[in-house]
């Protein structure tokens, strides 16, 4: 553990790493499922297009999951923190300016870019930070910024769309963007590497390492390989989710957009508890344990989104993903540090997180698709349930941690 000082200084690290996840994941991604209904009202888009807008997302983010690796060495991971929620912010003030569809589709991609290397390196620090009897923990307080961004675009959007009327999307994304770059300054400011982790790991200038032997033993781990799996399938079917749900509600449920907003508001309320619970049940009962609780659950979400049930079971829905919302990243940053060991965990998290990536990236692209053809999400949530009940099987399989054992 860290001395003391250094130890305190961890949590502020952590808080730190809300407001960065606040950011990058919150505001440049989850905003978006909020955004698309009146998105596609004033650029005339189909189901497959919004799907797309969500898809070169999860592609500049799956970009930068292979990027960040060699730019944190170069860099270090806290000025690539700060760079990237700088990109994000000037990526998102363009989208608000787009006046058509390929404008939008190339601009996200680079928002999500942005994301990808902010998160990646940003949960690296928080494991490296914390020994393995807290590390599910604190990444479990740095996930719950998602839930805030929910919480604030759910009251927000609706009330600038009704303000501003068929540009008031326009000013949201403005508005997104400078919080973003607000964000980036305290960033700036806060972020330390810690005690073991005196600099960028690489001087500045120099070229990358050559791959290490133990980098191949790590490609060669079945546990790393099933935690891969594992987090490919949560891309998969959260992204279908968040992108889709508020579309859903609005278009095909007879919500109004200020009524849809509400019911994401409490996906963000609730998944305040997510990543602590879950990050400390994983802590206590095991990862394995707790990334099956968590995929049941939110197997359980999809089914009531897919069936023609009463209005009850849609409030189950929410309620039931909000609870497990972001678990899974906190459970799998404190898993594969758990398997690696602290010094490999950030390039084994960005590892799996590659998977994770391409889950993400198929997942909306493949369900706008479904709905065009189908004329409902329902085929589109009843897919994402049937690959979390997959995620269950593979992560039985996970065996312990050998220092665990």
């Amino acid at each position: 553990m860290p001395p003391p000082s250094s130890a305190r200084y961890a949590w502020v690290i952590v808080g730190t790493g809300t407001l960065t996840i606040f950011a990058c994941l919150g505001l440049g991604r989850f905003a978006l499922g909020m955004l698309l209904p009146s998105m596609a009202a004033g650029l005339s888009l189909s189901y497959a297009e919004c799907g797309t807008i969500g898809t070169a997302n999860f592609l500049g983010y799956l970009a930068a999951v292979v990027a960040a690796g060699p730019i944190a060495a170069r860099l270090g991971a806290r000025r690539l923190v700060v760079l990237a929620l700088l990109v994000i912010a000037a990526s998102m003030l363009l989208v608000s300016r787009a006046a058509s569809f390929p404008a939008v589709v190339a601009l996200y991609a680079v928002t999500g870019f942005g994301s990808g290397a902010a998160n990646v390196p940003m949960m690296g620090l928080i494991a490296r930070w914390f020994d393995g009897s807290g590390r599910g923990r604190a990444a479990g307080f740095a996930s719950i910024g998602s839930g805030f961004a929910i919480i604030a675009s759910g009251a927000l959007i609706p009330w600038v769309n009704g303000r501003y009327g068929e540009d008031g999307w326009r000013t949201n994304w403005a508005l997104l963007s400078v919080a973003v770059g607000v964000i980036a300054a305290v960033a700036a400011l806060l972020l330390r590497d810690p005690p073991a982790w005196p600099g960028p790991l690489v001087p500045a200038g120099a070229p990358p390492p050559p791959p290490a032997r133990p980098r191949l033993a790590m490609a060669r781990s079945r546990p790393v390989w099933l935690l891969g799996l594992a987090y490919a399938l949560f891309g998969y079917t959260y992204a279908i989710y968040v992108t889709f749900i508020v579309t859903s509600l609005v278009r095909e449920r007879g919500f109004s957009e200020v009524e849809a907003g509400r019911f994401w508001s409490w996906v963000g309320l609730l998944s305040l508890l997510s990543g602590p619970v879950f990050g400390a049940f994983s802590d206590r009962r095991g990862r394995r344990a707790g990334l099956m609780t968590v995929f049941l659950v939110q197997m359980i979400a999809y089914l009531f989104a897919a069936g023609d049930l009463p209005r009850l079971f849609l409030h189950l829905s929410i309620g039931l993903f909000g609870v497990a919302a972001w678990s899974i990243p906190t459970i799998m940053i404190a898993a594969i540090t758990d398997q690696v060991g602290q010094e490999r965990a950030l390039g084994a998290f960005g590892f799996i997180t590659f998977f994770f990536g391409l889950g993400q990236v198929a997942g909306p692209a493949v369900a706008g698709l479904l709905a065009e053809r189908s004329g409902s999400f329902a085929s589109s949530f009843l897919m994402a349930a049937v690959f979390a009940a997959a995620a269950i099987l593979v992560s039985a399989l996970l065996p312990r941690p050998a220092s665990r054992a």
